[in-house]
């Protein structure tokens, strides 16, 4: 098992009370492998992978769990040994890439730093590790973009820069988040496959992060669905697209019109999130849900197997 986490609640203070941003989250990412985190904005998915890199603001607090990466938890690190962790063990790549580059270096000259730092190599050498790093995600004439300042490429080709960083060390794990919102689908579809050729060549595992069904349908072994801090589903990706069980995830492919049925109107989910310094004591979806039960107002349910036999698929939800 490479990844690992078990029950992890995280909660930030505010002037309101405090924000019970994850509730009891519990699953694991085996090597090589690609698993799509999906949901709605403000649904955790970032949440969780800044916990893991050890990012949190100072106001957030880990008020349970664990974050076993290769047997090690994370969350009992100290901060040189969770800084040694970024980069050279896990990988990041950002929704937005000049978020994610220095704007007044040379692409080269930041390749090479992360190199320097990861590999310990001499300049010279990791500035040609750079180069190749480049060339490795596919960028037509490596040695001219090296030269290149961040604001003279394309949205795309920031990108594909920005996994050439993340790449660099190389990592085991790759954290993926919403690489691809900002740009065009064609940019996308060719990032996407980048990305599942990355894996495949260097045996990386990629967290994926994403609101998009679509796209975890493209390139997820498996999928995870979070709503409101919480799992409500997780499984193989086929059978939670082809045969969904909670209601909120029936309502996010009902919402996009590549995997609603072409015969039924798209679908919106009424009502708002619920406030998480507030959280009902049953189902977080339940305010929203149309099959929703009297039990479903009064008890929270477990993330259980959707069959006996099948124990890949889980939900959380009384109704079934």
């Amino acid at each position: 098992m490479l990844l690992d986490i078990k029950e992890l609640s995280v909660e930030f203070a505010s002037m309101q009370g405090n924000v019970k941003a994850l509730q009891n989250i519990s699953f694991s990412i085996e090597k090589g492998e690609i698993v799509g985190i999906v949901g709605e904005s403000g649904s955790g998915k970032s949440v969780t992978a800044l916990t893991i890199l050890g990012l949190l603001e100072k106001n957030a607090s880990i008020t349970s769990g664990s974050i076993l990466y290769k047997g090690r938890d994370v969350l009992v690190m100290d901060k040189r040994e969770q800084q040694a962790l970024r980069g050279k063990e896990i990988g990041m790549v950002f929704q937005e890439p000049m978020t994610a580059l220095h704007p007044t270096m040379k692409i080269g000259d930041q390749l090479a730093e992360v190199i320097k730092r990861h590999r310990k190599l001499p300049h010279k050498e990791a500035y040609q590790a750079g180069i190749k790093s480049l060339a490795e995600v596919h960028i037509h004439d490596p040695e001219l973009v090296a030269r290149k300042y961040p604001f003279e490429l394309s949205g795309g080709m920031r990108q594909r820069v920005v996994i050439a960083l993340a790449m660099a060390a190389p990592p085991d794990l790759l954290i993926a988040d919403e690489p691809t919102t900002a740009l065009d689908v064609t940019i996308q579809y060719e990032i996407l496959k980048l990305m599942e050729e990355l894996s495949a060549n260097r045996g990386t595992s990629i967290m994926f992060i994403t609101h998009d069904l679509g796209v975890v349908a493209q390139m997820c072994k498996r999928v995870i669905v979070m709503y409101a801090g919480e799992i409500v589903e997780q499984g193989e990706t086929h059978q939670v697209l082809q045969h969904p069980v909670h209601p909120y995830t029936r309502a996010l492919i009902g919402a996009l019109p590549d995997l609603a049925d072409p015969d039924e109107p798209l679908l919106a989910i009424p009502g708002e999130s619920p406030d998480l310094r507030r959280r009902p004591a049953g189902c977080v979806f339940a305010s929203r849900c149309a099959q929703a039960l009297p039990l479903c107002q009064e008890e929270r349910p477990g993330l259980e197997p959707v069959q006996q036999q099948n124990e890949s698929h889980y939900a959380a939800c009384w109704v079934r």
